[in-house]
């Protein structure tokens, strides 16, 4: 065959799976935009077959994970596009998310509740490096330090740690007092704010400080 012929087919080929990729990408994308995650998983998934190096078929493919509730492959997903964008705050951002409700399955052994609890803390704390400016980071994280703090303070549990659940409520009030500060008005982040300080009240009195 002549080399003519052989780089005709190779460009032929190389066009046919970008437009495939193409294809499969605007109708993962229309998919996710019309709230049908299912439909979008599944071309999705097609998309980054051909071709698993495209950051945006990935984030979208980790985005429609965790809207359809497919928290393990979510945060999978997201392992992959952080290995090419390592500065995505985004993928950081949905990957806390989706740990954070392994977490909190009821059926999640302890080990993993605190493996899921702490990789969604250090997730936002390395959106915060990013993008120290968007307070969904530390409002999430004052949840999460607030779960993860509650869940060291279990005397019934061997995971106990007093002196770590008492600073994890500690960081729990420090991030969302800093949300409430940027945003006075928020009535839901007083809230918040109220039940981490008084957990954090509870937490230190029986710790006798």
């Amino acid at each position: 065959m002549k080399f003519s012929v052989i780089l005709s087919f190779l460009i032929i080929s190389s066009v046919e799976t970008v437009l495939g990729q193409s294809a499969y990408i605007k109708m993962g994308q229309q998919a996710l935009m019309n709230g049908d995650f299912k439909t979008a998983v599944n071309h999705l998934e097609k998309a980054c077959v051909v071709d698993s190096t495209n950051a945006n078929a990935l984030w979208m493919l980790g985005y429609s994970y965790y809207h359809d509730q497919n928290y393990k492959k979510s945060i999978t997903t997201y392992n992959r596009l952080l290995e090419l964008k390592p500065t995505d705050e985004s993928a950081y951002y949905f990957r806390a998310l989706a740990k954070s409700f392994l977490a909190r399955d009821p059926a999640a052994q302890p080990a993993d509740k605190e493996k899921c609890l702490l990789g969604a803390i250090i997730d936002l704390t390395n959106a915060i490096s990013i993008n120290p400016s968007d307070m969904k980071f530390y409002q999430n994280r004052g949840i999460f330090y607030r779960d993860y703090g509650l869940f060291k303070l279990q005397k019934t549990s061997k995971f106990y740690d007093k002196d770590r659940g008492v600073k994890s409520l500690r960081a729990s009030v420090a991030d969302l007092e800093k949300v409430l500060n940027e945003n006075p008005d928020r009535k839901d982040i007083a809230a918040l704010l109220d039940i981490s300080r008084q957990q954090l009240i509870a937490a230190t009195a029986i710790a006798g400080k």
